[in-house]
């Protein structure tokens, strides 16, 4: 008898196998784990097939989809209903018993997960890194996360960074938590963050996302925040202002120490986005020139 969740998970990787396992465990519950891998050399295939997971290869040729948008379009899901787990994320026994008492009634869609962030030891608790929601649970074939025109090959790699999920249908809102360990260390913050800033850049540059502000498929509040941040382009001392935009009005002072650190990183990643944008806005003028 299969006492399994009729739920599907996918998780993207690549050279992982530090968090591949753990991640895995975290998921047990449900009937199906498949890990989409971009030829990860560490390992990372072994581990999750020895796990019991279903492992299928990506190659990314530069251009949509990417890895996310590839396996929910192009994998038969064995279930209706697909939650979307990184590798460095973890379901918590909370989150899982939730799960299985909503699924098999749920009139909604679609569901947004709370993820709480470590790092330095710790749980962010301000800094404006939580509450932060993010749809993560759907049935597959009515969502798709946004494709930004001209914002394919960003040189953000072959997995959908801040990308979010479109969905055709009602969402809802569950209690139970995700524990994202993203930044176990400053190298590994740099690390993701430099790659996250080839994306921001490109869009800058590129003048990519003015779409995205009215797109109806994305919630209220992502839109006014996506609004805020097109505005937030043109104003003077930007890395600062993100400084003490995490840090003072969205509390991260109350975080500590980590809090202080993390805050002045992401004024380090706001200056990062701003002269990598400049940067290819000059070498977009030298090519027309």
């Amino acid at each position: 008898m299969n006492d399994k969740l009729p739920v599907s998970i996918l998780i993207p990787t690549k050279n992982e196998v530090g968090n591949i396992a753990a991640c895995i465990e975290s998921a047990r519950f449900a009937d199906e784990i498949v890990v989409v891998d971009s030829g990860s050399t560490d390992g990372t295939q072994i581990t999750a097939e020895k796990l019991g997971a279903q492992v299928i290869d990506f190659r990314w040729d530069g251009h949509f989809p990417k890895k996310k948008n590839w396996a929910l379009a192009n994998y038969t899901w064995r279930n209706e209903w697909v939650f979307i787990l990184d590798a460095d994320e973890r379901i918590t026994p909370k989150l899982a018993n939730e799960l299985t008492q909503r699924l098999s009634t749920a009139r909604e869609d679609g569901f947004y997960v709370n993820r709480r962030f470590w790092f330095l030891d710790g749980w962010l608790r301000h800094c404006g890194y939580y509450p932060s929601w993010n749809l993560r649970l759907l049935k597959h074939r009515l969502g798709r996360y946004e494709q930004l025109s001209g914002a394919d090959d960003t040189q953000s790699g072959d997995n959908e960074v801040h990308e979010h999920i479109e969905l055709q249908g009602q969402v809802g809102w569950l209690k139970g938590e995700l524990d994202h360990y993203a930044f176990p260390s400053i190298n590994v913050w740099v690390e993701k963050h430099n790659r996250y800033s080839n994306w921001e850049a490109h869009l800058l540059a590129n003048r990519v996302g003015a779409a995205a502000i009215t797109n109806s498929d994305l919630t209220p509040r992502l839109l006014r925040r996506r609004q805020l941040k097109r505005l937030a382009q043109y104003l003077p001392f930007r890395p600062m202002l993100r400084f003490l935009y995490h840090y003072v009005w969205r509390a991260g002072f109350l975080d500590g120490y980590r809090g202080f650190v993390f805050c002045r990183l992401m004024g380090i990643y706001e200056f990062l986005s701003v002269a990598k944008a400049r940067e290819l806005k000059s070498h977009l003028r030298d090519k027309s020139a």
